[in-house]
């Protein structure tokens, strides 16, 4: 069995961080293991507190996740402040980790922000060289590459920009965009469109903690990037199909739609 690690925040409610991310390795078929970088007080309405952990306890786990069963690839989802990143960034060097998926969370999707604003620089200079794929959705991509993105053609000249600092293929999610919800894959100059018809779906909470998972389970199964990708939009399109309810704002997918019982 394949093995996946997720460095992430936890999400008290189960729709998002951690805990979405382990849903979605079980129902993509892999061995899913956790690093937490933060304890959050949330819920589909929005984020109440955040308790981060040390960056030496970060470190240990991920001593302790490497050590004893490698992981065929990592998603790193919420890192909050430079400290983290940084004992991320060094434990991830040393153990020469493979198809790294990074998701840039920055603010929730009850609009809460999850990032410090000095760590979007650390993110940029020292994770983002590491990965081989980074999942930003528009907003930031907006502030990866400093452009407005309305349409797909600014998707692309915000891709183009962003290749200029990482060598990493990058996706740009067009879920916010008015007109249609197609992705972007920019890797390496090569564009590949993938077509997304908008689910009427008002309940979202963790959709890109979600894609980015599955994305790094279909890499650690040995697809190529846009075979990953469209597995992974495959599989979120599912999630998002089962309309699950819950919740007063936002609710979560429902991760495990494909084992509902008859």
């Amino acid at each position: 069995m394949k093995k996946v690690l997720t460095i992430a925040g936890s999400d008290c409610s189960g729709g998002a961080g951690i805990q979405a991310d382990l849903k979605t390795m079980l129902a993509n078929g892999v061995y899913g293991m956790s690093v937490i970088t933060a304890l959050t007080a949330q819920n589909t309405t929005g984020v109440y507190d955040v308790l981060e952990s040390s960056p030496e306890f970060v470190a240990k786990q991920i001593d302790c996740v490497f050590e004893d069963i490698r992981p065929d690839a990592v998603k790193i989802g919420m890192v909050s402040n430079t400290d983290i990143i940084d004992s991320i960034a060094k434990k991830l060097k040393e153990y020469n980790a493979q198809n790294i998926v990074c998701d840039p969370v920055m603010v929730a999707t009850s609009g809460s922000s999850l990032m410090k604003n000095d760590a979007v620089h650390a993110l940029i200079n020292q994770l983002m060289p590491l990965a081989t794929l980074i999942t930003p959705n528009i907003s930031e991509a907006e502030v990866l590459s400093g452009l407005n993105i309305e349409t797909k053609d600014d998707m692309l000249k915000a891709a183009e920009k962003i290749s200029e600092i990482t060598s990493a293929a990058i996706l740009i999610k067009g879920g916010h965009l008015t007109d249609c919800a197609d992705d972007l894959l920019y890797e390496n100059g090569n564009i590949h469109w993938f077509s997304g018809k908008r689910v009427d779906n008002p309940n979202t909470h963790g959709t890109g903690c979600t894609l980015s998972s599955a994305i790094a389970c279909n890499l650690a199964k040995g697809c190529n990037l846009a075979q990953a990708v469209q597995n992974a939009k495959d599989y979120i399109t599912g999630a998002l199909n089962a309309q699950l309810d819950l919740g007063k704002g936002s609710g979560p997918l429902d991760h495990g739609f494909k084992y509902k019982e008859v």
